[in-house]
């Protein structure tokens, strides 16, 4: 979670670098703290990205995927309150945000638009086109916009009636991307066991994904407060008449389920890898086992069935790297346990870490861990950690980060438990050569297990 400033190290005449290993892979918490993630890969290369903050629209600009959470930032004021589910769309050579919102009630949430004509969504006004709603202007929340045979629909989870007793999917014809002109249609309700499991009832999240004719409707279902919050798939055809019930079908399993120690995936977006080459899902899960709505990012490829539906395959593991996406930068890994250690920093033996140690007992003022590195071109870079914070309490911790001795900004670590690691993110800039990083104690306590360090930009 990038929350401190960029810090800038110059030339420091320090000891030969810290032992490093080039990788092309990563560990996928690509932000350790957040719900609802939307990505989308531009014609211009770069990623944007928003997922729910609250009050407001936070989107994110990046080149590179597995390094959003240190990207350029935009918060976009909405005048609302519980905002969730914020989407970025670009229509017809325009940008949309698509989000909901209320007053403090959550019985008032709608769905709203946003428009902005600037190339760049980072930069220009964004627009308040007011709220999209059909005539019933029921509860509504998850808007998501599918385009097909030149025609635009929009796909939410609402409330049949005023009462929370289930959230449907519905769709609706769209003239204009801020305006629905049909009567809405719904095309999905809980019916399945692991839909219905928990009260109320929950279809949501829809996302969508087409391939040739094939349009798939990926949706979250079950209770997102509970590990069994998981993906369901809805298909139909580009030529069939989408305001039709009759041509949606609603798979009977789960298509992407807890596994592998990742618990509750749900609300997935989808993004290619910068080359184009591959398919990606972004997802939120539960942090830990039943820690319910503290969630975080996660990332993985993807891939087709034959007919034409995703293959999500299970959650990877969280304690085996994975290979970056196509096209990302390769990273020069380093481990904790490797650097200098000062104070009542310690080192211990772990399976889960990445080289089966981690540094820990940074407990006192003076205790810090030190690290060389030495890159090869001035530029901006990316240091993506793998941390640990299981501090009594269950608040954040920092760390403080400094380059070549100079002044510490707070490097924020979430609180998940011990040895169950997450991914803190800080934007630097680092001239050619050799620079000593340190991690020094902060408020709280947290654990390191080794950062990689890559170059985003000059």
């Amino acid at each position: 979670m990038l929350l401190g400033s960029t810090l800038t190290g110059g030339s420091f005449d320090s000891a030969t670098a810290a032992s490093s290993q080039k990788k092309n892979d990563f560990y996928n918490v690509i932000m350790q703290d957040g719900a609802d993630p939307f990505m989308y890969r531009h014609a211009d290369g770069y990623y944007y990205y928003t997922k729910t903050t609250g009050g407001n629209v936070t989107l994110w600009k990046s080149k590179s995927m597995t390094g959003v959470d240190a990207g350029e930032t935009r918060v976009i004021e909405t005048g609302g309150q519980n905002v969730w589910a914020p989407e970025l769309h670009h229509i017809d050579g325009a940008w949309y945000i698509y989000y909901a919102k209320d007053d403090g009630d959550n019985a008032n949430h709608r769905m709203y638009v946003m428009e902005n004509r600037s190339l760049d969504p980072m930069k220009g006004t964004w627009t308040d086109k007011g709220p999209i709603a059909d005539s019933t202007n029921r509860w509504a929340i998850d808007g998501t916009v599918l385009k097909a045979r030149g025609e635009l629909y929009f796909i939410w989870s609402g409330w049949e009636g005023a009462e929370n007793v289930s959230q449907v999917l519905y769709i609706a014809h769209m003239s204009n991307p801020w305006t629905i002109d049909s009567p809405r249609v719904e095309i999905a309700r809980p019916e399945h066991s692991w839909e219905t499991n928990h009260t109320p009832y929950v279809n949501e999240g829809p996302q969508v994904l087409t391939k040739g004719n094939d349009i798939s409707v990926v949706y979250s279902a079950s209770g997102s407060w509970t590990d069994d919050y998981s993906l369901g798939l809805l298909t139909s055809k580009k030529s069939a008449d989408l305001l039709d019930p009759a041509s949606w079908t609603k798979r009977p399993d789960q298509v992407f389920k807890s596994g592998n120690g990742v618990y509750g995936p749900g609300h997935a977006s989808f993004t290619q890898s910068p080359d184009g080459r591959e398919d990606w899902i972004v997802y939120h899960a539960a942090k830990r086992q039943g820690s319910g709505w503290d969630r975080e990012i996660r990332a993985q490829r993807f891939t087709w069935n034959a007919d034409k539906t995703p293959n999500f395959g299970e959650p990877v593991d969280p304690n085996k790297p994975i290979e970056l996406p196509s096209g990302e930068p390769e990273r020069d890994r380093y481990e904790a346990e490797n650097g200098r250690l000062a104070g009542t920093a310690k080192v211990s033996q772990h399976p889960d870490s990445s080289g089966g140690a981690k540094v820990g007992y940074i407990d006192t003022p003076d205790s810090y861990v030190e690290i060389d590195v030495d890159v090869d071109k001035n530029g901006t870079y990316v240091l993506y950690a793998r941390t640990g914070n299981g501090t009594a309490g269950g608040g954040w911790s920092t760390l403080k980060l400094s380059v070549d001795g100079g002044e510490p900004s707070n490097f924020y670590v979430t609180n998940q438990g011990w040895d169950n690691w997450g991914t803190s993110t800080q934007k630097m800039s680092l001239t050619k050569g050799k620079h000593t990083i340190r991690f020094s104690k902060g408020d709280g306590y947290a654990e390191l297990d080794g950062f990689d360090l890559f170059r985003i930009g000059k």
